[in-house]
C-alpha cells in the first residue's frame, strides 16, 4: 500500500499510523502523549496533521494510514494550530522554564520555543492538588502535569500493575493513586517507568531533587549494562563529570530511546534507582587481607592472588577438589563467568560451579 508525504510517495503496511508512516520519510511531527510502547489516545493533540478530503486536522499519532491518503504535515494552518497549541500550554505551566524543568527537560517549553508560540498568554492559578508522598524515589510536581495520562498508561499496560490513575475532573484532574496512599502502599514496583515516559517532568526523581544535581542537559550519558541480574538491560549512566573532585559521579540512570535495545527502555527498580553504591563510602577501593590477628588489611592485588590461592590449593590437598566450590556472579560479563567454569574446572579440578542468574 502507498500514500503520499508532503507530496513524497511512502510505502506502508496495514495498521501502520500516519504518524508512523511519515516518519519514514523523516516528517517532524511534535507529540506529547504518544509513546511506541503504549496505545494511541490522541489526548495532547499537538501532532496533528492535514489529511486530503477531511474537513478537520487529523490526529497524527491515532489515526490509520489508509492506501492512497495525502498527508500534510507543513503548512500555515498546521504552523497556527501549533503556535496556538503550545501558547495555551505555557498558560498553565510555571513562569519560567527554570521553574518547569529543575532537573529534566519540558518538552512544552521545547516545542513552543521551536514553533515560535506567544509566551506573553498570561498564567492560568494551578489548582491541581498536591500532595507529598513518602516514597523515595518518584517525586511529582501537579504544576507541569498536562494530564496526558502517558504514566498511567505506561503503568497499566507496560506493567500491569495499576498504581497510578487520573483523578478528579476538568481543570483538577491530576494523577494520584487509589484514596491518594503512598506509592509504598500500592501495587507499584517503583520502576520509573512513569518518571521516563512524563513528557514535562511532572514525574520525577527524588534524589537528584534532594542534592540539588545538575540538569540533565548539563550531564553526559554513558551507555552501560544494568549489572544486578543477568538480563542484559541497556541503560544511560548520566555522569556529572567535575563531581567528586574531578572524578566523576553517576547523578541518575535513565532510559535509552525506545526501540533501540533489547530492553525496549524499561527497567526495574532496581536498574533505575540502585546506582548509589557506586560512590558509597562502605564500597570496597583496594584489596583487604586477613592478618593474624583475624583484621582485614589493604595489600597488593598480586598478594590477595596469592594468598586465595594458597588457601584454596589447601582446601583440596586436604579435602579434596569437590570441597571446593565456585559461584560466579551475573554482575560480571560473559566472558569472566566463562572464565570462573574455566578455572573451576580445568584448575582445580572440580565441577561444583555455579552462577547467580541461573537460578
Amino acid at each position: 500500500m502507498k500514500l503520499k508525504v508532503n507530496g513524497q510517495f511512502v510505502n506502508f503496511s496495514e495498521g501502520e499510523t500516519i504518524l508512523e508512516v511519515a516518519s519514514k520519510v523523516g516528517a517532524e511531527i511534535p507529540t506529547l502523549c504518544h509513546d511506541a510502547r503504549l496505545n494511541p489516545v490522541g489526548a495532547c493533540r499537538s501532532c496533528l496533521v492535514e489529511v486530503e478530503g477531511s474537513r478537520r486536522l487529523v490526529p497524527s499519532c491515532y489515526q490509520k494510514a489508509e492506501d492512497g491518503m495525502e498527508i500534510t504535515t507543513e503548512n500555515d494552518r498546521i504552523e497556527r494550530h501549533r503556535k496556538t497549541l503550545f501558547a495555551l500550554y505555557l498558560t498553565d505551566q510555571p513562569e519560567t522554564r527554570e521553574q518547569a524543568e529543575p532537573h529534566k527537560t519540558n518538552e512544552i517549553f521545547e516545542f513552543a520555543e521551536r514553533y515560535e508560540a506567544p509566551q506573553n498568554w498570561g498564567k492560568m492559578e494551578n489548582i491541581r492538588e498536591d500532595r507529598e508522598d513518602r516514597n523515595p524515589y518518584v517525586n511529582f510536581e501537579p504544576e507541569t502535569c498536562i494530564s496526558c495520562a502517558r504514566c498511567v498508561r505506561y503503568c497499566d499496560e507496560i506493567e500491569g500493575v495499576s498504581a497510578i490513575t487520573l483523578a478528579d475532573r476538568g481543570s483538577k484532574t491530576t494523577i494520584s493513586t487509589v484514596d491518594s496512599l503512598s506509592l509504598l502502599d500500592t501495587t507499584c514496583e517503583m520502576c520509573g517507568g512513569c518518571i521516563d515516559v512524563c513528557p514535562t517532568g511532572a514525574m520525577g526523581e527524588k534524589i537528584p531533587l534532594t542534592k540539588n544535581a545538575k540538569h540533565e542537559r548539563e550531564l553526559e550519558k554513558v551507555r552501560s549494562t544494568c549489572n544486578f541480574c543477568g538480563v542484559g538491560c541497556q541503560l544511560e549512566l548520566n555522569v556529572d563529570k567535575e563531581a567528586n573532585d574531578g572524578k566523576g559521579q553517576v547523578v541518575k540512570v535513565t532510559s535509552p530511546p525506545v526501540g533501540e535495545t533489547t530492553n525496549d527502555g524499561n527497567l526495574c527498580v532496581k536498574g533505575r534507582f540502585a546506582y548509589e553504591f557506586i560512590n558509597h563510602e562502605d564500597r570496597l577501593t583496594e584489596p583487604l587481607v586477613r592478618g593474624e590477628d583475624g583484621q582485614f588489611y589493604p595489600t597488593t592485588w598480586e598478594n590477595a592472588l596469592e594468598v586465595a590461592a594458597k588457601g584454596l590449593l589447601g582446601v583440596a590437598e586436604r579435602h579434596g577438589a569437590d570441597s571446593l566450590g565456585f559461584v560466579s556472579s551475573s554482575r560480571c560479563t560473559m566472558e569472566e563467568n566463562y572464565l570462573v567454569q574455566k578455572l573451576s574446572r580445568a584448575v582445580f579440578k572440580t565441577n561444583n560451579v555455579h552462577q547467580c542468574a541461573a537460578t
